[in-house]
């Protein structure tokens, strides 16, 4: 059996984003990560369903925290800033796409965060 593939997408609790805002915020986050991600794996995890998590942090000290132990792991990630068209102020930082990768690297960073609800 293929080693378990996927992405994690962890968005910031504090800013109580819409859901339709939230929706887009984490689909940037997601192709953002998946353009820098090397076409073997993408074919890999594509071949396996593209299985997503989404994960939330309070804020943003605690999401660039969680950037951090990503780069230092080795894994793509992809940081989303608002450009400001519609109800954040331009600049904003929203979510992080981090992979697809192995779910066991990735859950080595992320494991301990709660699903966005």
């Amino acid at each position: 059996m293929p080693t378990e593939l996927k992405q994690v997408i962890i968005v910031r609790d504090d800013l109580k984003l819409t859901k339709g805002k939230m929706a887009a915020q984490v689909s940037h986050a997601s192709v953002g990560a998946v353009l820098k991600t090397h076409k073997d794996d993408l074919k890999s995890w594509q071949d396996q369903g593209m299985k997503k998590v989404v994960l939330k942090v309070p804020n943003l000290d605690t999401l660039l925290k969680y950037m951090r132990k990503a780069q230092d792991a080795g894994l793509v990630v992809s940081l989303i800033t608002d450009a400001g068209r519609t109800h954040l102020e331009p600049g904003t930082t929203t979510c992080l796409g981090i992979g697809p990768d192995k779910a066991e690297k990735i859950d080595r960073v992320t494991g301990d965060l709660k699903l966005i609800s």
